[in-house]
């Protein structure tokens, strides 16, 4: 299939502040941004027109800008309606929302404590990161990079440069035939996905490593809460690899991934989604269908 080129499509962009047509979002190769990763992003999803957990993302989004020495030149109540208006103007229900900001063309140099922080919102049509057959189970390799150390880089942040080894570690596995790519820790302990956070199932209890160099997803937190909803107890610890054998089941989250089981970590690891990954993805299906306000009375 052929692919259609990200800047080649009709449309409309919001950026700085209005809607503009798909093919005039244009950016200065001399962009700070590009060059030194001086940019944050989101990715959220709208389901039947709502757009499922849309401030939660957008308070994300500017800690993330914080955590990088700037801030957004918009309000959360401006981004908020942003993403509303991007929607509408594309005539999408279902869809992937991609806010980004980014320092500008004002200087390029390490330092770049007077550049313009630009904000853009963009929407697309977008299924499951897996696809339609997501639901047999997808498989990860196992990286050779690894998570960075706190000390080291941002990780609290949804930053641009933090995704250059995600980038690396999933072609590396899709070359081998997997999925995906299990990343660990600076320190040898089991991690997320390139993009998606990990849960384990033993007993009828989750096991998910603990984000201490690795971010909190929004889905993870979402999954958590429905699974205290339904009394399955949740035990956020770190894991060690040699741990992985004695669960029954796994599943990644994340807004791209939603809620995926994984069937293969590795060539030795082998899972199969049962009850509680079922239970825990049907809930999950429903919510996101939910009214806004009725999501947020059922996180309170």
């Amino acid at each position: 299939m052929a692919l259609i080129p990200f800047d080649d499509r009709d449309g409309f962009i919001w950026w700085d502040g209005k809607l503009i047509p798909w093919r005039e979002a244009k950016l200065h190769v001399l962009s700070h941004g590009l060059h030194y990763a001086s940019a944050v992003f989101e990715g959220v999803r709208a389901y039947g027109g709502n757009i499922f957990k849309r401030d939660a993302h957008t308070d994300r989004l500017i800690a993330s800008g914080q955590i990088l020495g700037f801030d957004i030149p918009f309000t959360a109540a401006q981004i908020n309606q942003a993403c509303e208006d991007v929607l509408k103007a594309n005539n999408l229900t279902d869809a992937y929302l991609r806010p980004l900001a980014w320092r500008g063309t004002e200087q390029l140099s390490v330092s770049a404590q007077n550049t313009k922080i630009h904000l853009m919102v963009a929407c697309w049509e977008w299924p499951n990161l897996f696809g339609a057959d997501r639901l047999k189970g997808v498989r990860l390799g196992i990286a050779d990079w690894r998570r960075p150390h706190p000390q080291t880089a941002p990780t609290a942040s949804k930053a641009a440069g933090l995704y250059m080894i995600g980038t690396l570690s999933k072609h590396k596995a899709e070359a081998e035939g997997y999925n995906d790519a299990l990343m660990y820790t600076w320190d040898g302990l089991v991690a997320e996905a390139t993009g998606a956070n990990l849960f384990f199932v033993k007993d009828g209890k989750l096991h998910t490593p603990i984000p201490d160099c690795f971010l909190d997803g929004i889905t993870r937190k979402t999954v958590i809460s429905l699974a205290k909803a339904r009394g399955i107890e949740v035990i956020e610890r770190h894991i060690k690899p040699e741990e992985m054998a004695s669960f029954g089941e796994a599943f990644l989250t994340g807004t791209a991934a939603e809620i995926t089981p994984v069937r293969q970590i590795g060539p030795d690891l082998h899972y199969a989604p049962s009850s509680v990954t079922e239970t825990l993805l049907a809930d999950y299906e429903a919510l996101v269908l939910m009214a806004p306000e009725e999501v947020a009375k059922r996180a309170a």
